[in-house]
């Protein structure tokens, strides 16, 4: 039992040293350092601010805080997966020489990623709550759970990318590609409600394809769920220019349901990834 004990210690350390390195590693000799992983979310919110405000006619106060709250899990999730499919191959000689627990590899880069997230949102509540002003939300109960359900499915998913990127280095190719366009299919540049009221589809679907859509795409329901944790509930109103009349979506609440089922699912995605992980990883040094 000491023996197991002082095993998974040995890890923890191990664990904790390659998250380190892996924060270390992307802003080495940069001045700014962790600043440099806002530049990005902010740049690209100002320009979407800019576009569906003042050019789609967009009508919400703050709407830059709406889609910041979305687009940083995203970000997170994003640069998780990326980062995590290259890492075996990075480690491989390593790998050929000691044995460690391979799935570290994956985990670090992922812990890395969810560290900057943290960051992140800690300076948008500064921003929000110190400067802006708005008032904490209840929502705000519910924002661990979905922090814990993003992570759950980002290990599952960074697990399984980065298991078959050693063998197909086309992975990361398509897992770039697959992400950009998952982006414009998840309501981040815009919101739940407009597809719930969308008239591109029938009436009489809207409601079951809007709950299937949020089921098949964990993100869907975690940009709703970041939303509503942090903001206060809003009504959309999109002018149309051309047409010249608008179009209003009420606030719908998240439900709980929801949110619960991405959390199940997340751990179930969790223990599928680490498990298939765990089994192929002993096929890693036969790559050629």
């Amino acid at each position: 039992m000491r023996e197991l004990v002082q095993e998974l210690w040995a890890y923890r350390e191990l664990l904790r040293t390659l998250v380190v390195r892996e924060l270390r590693v992307r802003y080495k000799n940069s001045a700014l350092g962790f600043f440099w992983s806002l530049v990005n979310p902010l740049a690209t919110v100002l320009v979407m601010t800019i576009v569906f405000k003042y050019v789609m006619g967009m009508r919400i106060a703050n709407y830059s805080a709406y889609i910041l709250a979305a687009y940083l899990p995203w970000t997170f999730f994003q640069f998780a997966l990326l980062d995590a499919s290259q890492t075996i191959l990075v480690y491989m000689q390593v790998i050929r020489k000691i044995y460690f627990p391979r799935v570290l590899l994956p985990l670090a880069a992922v812990l890395a990623n969810f560290i900057h997230f943290l960051l992140a949102l800690g300076v948008l509540f500064v921003y929000l709550y110190g400067f802006v002003g708005t008032p904490p939300q209840w929502g705000l109960l519910w924002l661990p759970v979905a922090m814990l359900s993003q992570l759950l499915w980002v290990v599952g998913l960074a697990a399984i990318i980065a298991c078959w990127n050693v063998f197909y280095e086309d992975v990361k190719y398509l897992v770039s590609v697959g992400l950009q366009l998952l982006f414009f299919l998840t309501p981040i540049i815009y919101f739940s409600e407009q597809l719930r009221y969308t008239t591109l589809v029938p009436e009489a679907y809207r409601e079951g394809l809007f709950w299937a859509y949020h089921v098949l795409n964990p993100m869907a329901t975690l940009a709703m769920a970041y939303r509503k944790a942090i903001l206060p509930p809003i009504t959309i109103v999109q002018e149309h220019t051309a047409l010249g009349q608008a179009s209003q979506f009420p606030d719908m609440p998240l439900p709980l349901w929801l949110l619960g089922l991405n959390l199940l699912l997340g751990l179930s995605i969790a223990l599928l990834g680490l498990s298939y992980f765990r089994k192929r990883e002993w096929e890693f040094v036969e790559r050629p």
